[in-house]
């Protein structure tokens, strides 16, 4: 039979349409019903992409038996939490409360009110059942105590989970949280700490922003070696291009092998800007790939971005890790012949014990090859092969923050790498986001097939979006980018920030949850916060709005608790803290043709964390930066400003680097 989830726009939810458990979607409807039959909630969240997600899925939810112990006695809720990250968040502070850790799937039972009085992560089927039984014999016989136990709770959480108090992220915290990087760095393998390893893309930028403005040779140097590291292991696809989401082990050989789109693109912006500050021929072909896997296997017929690839590739109703992925000598000789195999093993570290599961490999370049033209060929042999394995199943829904920090990477490559085409891609994106998941003046979090969802956008939907539009303008000089961009901010500011100043995930006319989220850290992706604090601040660069600087400073403080407590959780706030100190620094090229074009190339060469570059004709409409900036003798010329106070105009390379640099 279907279930109610039958409808839905989520992938993952609509794995679950067919289980013989009675799903909800989350909303009122749910606990309304839990209310008329008087049971308990059980709430189950995941995403498409988890491999124990799927695990506990066959294990669990598609049983007969568990269904039969969990349709008549609860009501059953499932969420997909990169469409609802507000429920997730909330459900999941009190996961880690309860049990001292979290993670996918996430379960807990909730009362009709949706206060949570058991909370857990991944359980077998033995697990799973003795709890259903358990929970509903306590239901029925102790009802007050878990009403009670479920509303303390839920009050002790709102006390503990409520934003920290302000604090500045200056110069000296700055120093401070490269300091404490340097004492926590792996300097045998790269990256922060020990197994497993997620690709630390936010903690990388500000430190290449932390170099570019104090000249630190400790924070570049971690920087290179996480960043030689992560490339030249398996958790990189050496044939395809994009990351996988962490390695398990400390070497970043074997990953766990979903590929996200936010740490694609978010690292796609770190390897690019690495490339920028050193020439490094390395991070300029990681960036490159990485942008071309962006392209060819998550955007979608749209023209948005897919959220993920899966962990697994499903064979015959099983799920296995890895096995597109992972090669063998046999398979490589099979694929190449005896001689390219071999040489390609050798090269790839493809051993007959293998270094992942049943005598495979996943694919390391732990070296440069020695003729790049052989590796290249075999790369493409190899690759095509590949391709006619079975693959893994793709979560095709569009998240807008997702779509937003795509859109700054693309927007960001294009410009960077006279790729016309990424800029291209970029603009697409966001015409599609833009044009489809704001409704009537409200930003929707999610579409698929072009259809948009009906859940409402959280902070860093606007946030990360307004941050791509604005790389967009800098790349396109269309005004229509920076407009749109400064409309989300303004919304940001109404409608995310309540009566007391403190800024929330989730907008203050959104249904209540039983704690309303104010999140300051910088996991996976950037917090809402900081990625608010980030636009607003390159906003005002653009357009000398002293409203949006006071706002990113005040935004910025709010996250500056976190940044003192573990700079690894506040990566983006800092790195939005290096380009507050060393800013504004604003670049306006006005002409046309091949010298306008060098002296853009010129300013977008710089490192400088503050710097914001407009190009076009003087005086062209929506644009601050190029109003009453004339040409010069008839020619294009370089404006370089700071704080809208403008040294004289400039019209070769070398003396715009000159000004650059003074």
């Amino acid at each position: 039979m279907a279930n109610r989830l039958a409808d839905s726009l989520s992938p993952y939810l609509l794995q679950h349409a067919d289980n013989p458990v009675d799903w909800w979607e989350w909303g009122d409807g749910a606990f309304e019903e839990a209310r008329r039959r008087d049971v308990p909630v059980l709430l189950s969240v995941g995403y498409a992409a988890c491999h124990w997600c799927h695990v506990m899925a066959h294990e669990s939810f598609e049983d007969e038996e568990v269904a039969a112990a969990v349709n008549p006695r609860y009501v059953a809720v499932k969420v997909d939490r990169e469409e609802r990250p507000d429920v997730d968040a909330v459900y999941m502070a009190a996961t880690t409360a309860l049990t001292g850790h979290g993670g996918w799937p996430m379960t807990c039972l909730l009362t009709p009110d949706g206060d949570p009085f058991f909370a857990g992560t991944y359980l077998p089927k033995a697990q799973l059942l003795s709890l259903l039984d358990s929970a509903s014999e306590v239901w029925r016989t102790q009802r007050e105590r878990v009403l009670e136990s479920g509303a303390h709770v839920a009050a002790r959480l709102r006390e503990v989970t409520g934003p920290p108090a302000p604090a500045a992220v200056d110069a000296a915290a700055c120093d401070t949280a490269a300091r404490r990087l340097r004492a926590a760095y792996d300097e045998a393998r790269g990256g922060f700490g020990a197994a497993p390893k997620f690709p630390p893309s936010m903690v990388l930028e500000f430190l290449l922003r932390h170099h570019a403005r104090t000249g630190s040779s400790d924070a570049l140097a971690m920087v290179r070696g996480t960043c030689e590291a992560m490339a030249r292991g398996g958790m990189y696809d050496q044939l395809g291009g994009g990351f996988a989401r962490y390695s398990v082990d400390a070497d970043w050989v074997v990953p766990h092998f979903e590929k996200m789109l936010y740490d694609n693109a978010l690292l796609l912006r770190v390897y690019l800007h690495l490339w920028r500050a050193t020439g490094d021929a390395l991070a300029r072909r990681v960036a490159e790939e990485t942008a071309e896997f962006l392209l060819r296997d998550l955007r979608t017929p749209e023209g948005g971005f897919a959220s993920a690839l899966d962990a697994d590739t499903v064979v015959d109703g099983h799920s296995h890790e890895g096995l597109t992925y992972a090669w063998t000598p046999a398979q490589l000789d099979e694929v190449l012949g005896p001689e390219d195999g071999s040489r390609a093993a050798a090269l790839l570290d493809v051993t007959d014990e293998g270094t992942f599961e049943h005598g495979s490999s996943t694919l390391q370049l732990r070296r440069d090859p020695d003729d790049p033209q052989w590796w290249g060929a075999v790369r493409e042999r190899l690759l095509a092969a590949r391709e006619e394995r079975p693959q893994p199943s793709r979560d095709d829904k569009v998240v807008t923050a997702w779509n937003g920090l795509a859109v700054a990477a693309l927007a960001d490559a294009g410009a960077l790498l006279q790729r016309a085409d990424l800029v291209e891609a970029a603009a697409m994106t966001a015409a599609f986001v833009l044009g489809t998941h704001d409704v009537e003046g409200t930003l929707r979090r999610t579409s698929r097939g072009g259809v948009v969802g009906a859940s409402p956008a959280v902070l860093d939907d606007h946030g990360d979006l307004a941050e791509g539009l604005l790389a967009l303008h800098e790349a396109t000089g269309d005004a229509r980018w920076s407009e749109a961009a400064d409309m989300l901010l303004d919304r940001s500011l109404e409608r995310f920030v309540d009566a007391d100043g403190v800024v929330h995930d989730t907008a203050n006319d959104a249904p209540a949850l039983f704690s309303r989220p104010a999140g300051r850290s910088d996991n996976a992706e950037p917090s809402g916060a900081a990625a608010l604090a980030g636009a607003l601040l390159t906003a005002s660069a653009l357009t000398g709005s002293t409203r949006h600087r006071t706002a990113a400073t005040e935004v910025l403080t709010a996250c500056g608790a976190v940044a003192a407590q573990d700079p690894r959780f506040a990566g983006w706030s800092l790195a939005v803290a290096e380009a507050a100190l060393a800013g504004p620094l604003q670049v306006a090229v006005v002409g046309e043709g091949p010298v306008a074009d060098e002296l853009v190339r010129v300013v977008r060469a710089s490192s400088s964390p503050g710097l914001v570059v407009v190009h076009g004709m003087p005086d062209a409409p929506g644009i601050p930066l190029l109003a009453d900036r004339p040409l010069v003798d008839g020619g294009p010329a370089a404006y370089v400003c700071r704080g809208f106070v403008c040294d004289r105009p400039v019209t070769t390379p070398e003396d715009l680097l000159a000004a650059l640099r003074s």
